[in-house]
């Protein structure tokens, strides 16, 4: 059975980290499945777009238009982007059906404390425009499919509530009923360094 997961939440509250934790773990389950992070889409699909409402929108539509082709095919896709609004994320929603939101919560106090880079300390600055949380709005999922706090739980609680909900759907069967395999953290991370040889993967602040 294929499907969604989309994380959201504003950055730095922790989509990246769990959601490739999730992704290698349903690839060693043995699915097909892909992870469609921010920065890789950007990369190669929406280089020309901006930080404005309707560009954030088109991204997060074209995410929404990936995940859908991933699925009609079988495949799994996991998704991590800020998607700040909530009408492009329920755009999706419709789309895709089976679609489990995951929000990434994690308040600004946190984040600007935690804030490994700067970049909210920057943006309270005035020094990064239309930064999400700050200078940007975002809207919070109002009914999450799952709801994780980044700032309160390990990755590895956040991981557990993650994949329960998946099992108490179905989508996932327990795990002595799958076939393992073996697919590794450093399998994918040196797929991305031949991407980023070849120029198709950069690193970005914002998603």
């Amino acid at each position: 059975m294929s499907f969604t997961l989309w994380f959201t939440g504003l950055s730095g509250a922790g989509k990246t980290t769990l959601s490739k934790r999730i992704y290698l773990d349903i690839r060693r389950l043995g699915y097909k499945a892909e992870w469609l992070d921010g920065d890789l889409i950007r990369a190669n699909f929406s280089q020309e777009l901006g930080f404005s409402k309707r560009d954030r929108d088109i991204n997060v539509r074209r995410l929404g238009f990936i995940s859908h082709l991933l699925n009609k095919n079988g495949i799994v896709s996991v998704v991590a982007a800020i998607s700040p609004y909530r009408e492009a994320r329920e755009n999706n929603r419709r789309l895709l059906g089976s679609y489990l939101e995951v929000f990434c919560d994690c308040p600004l106090d946190a984040l600007v404390e935690r804030d490994p880079k700067g970049l909210y300390k920057r943006a309270l600055a005035g020094e990064i425009p239309s930064f999400t949380g700050v200078s940007d709005p975002y809207e919070p999922p109002q009914d999450p499919d799952v709801h994780v706090r980044t700032d309160r739980e390990s990755v590895e609680e956040s991981f557990a509530l993650v994949m329960a909900n998946l099992r108490g759907r179905g989508l996932l069967p327990p795990e002595e009923q799958c076939v393992l395999c073996e697919y590794r953290e450093e399998d994918e991370a040196a797929w991305r360094a031949w991407l980023a040889e070849l120029g198709y993967c950069r690193s970005s602040a914002r998603k």
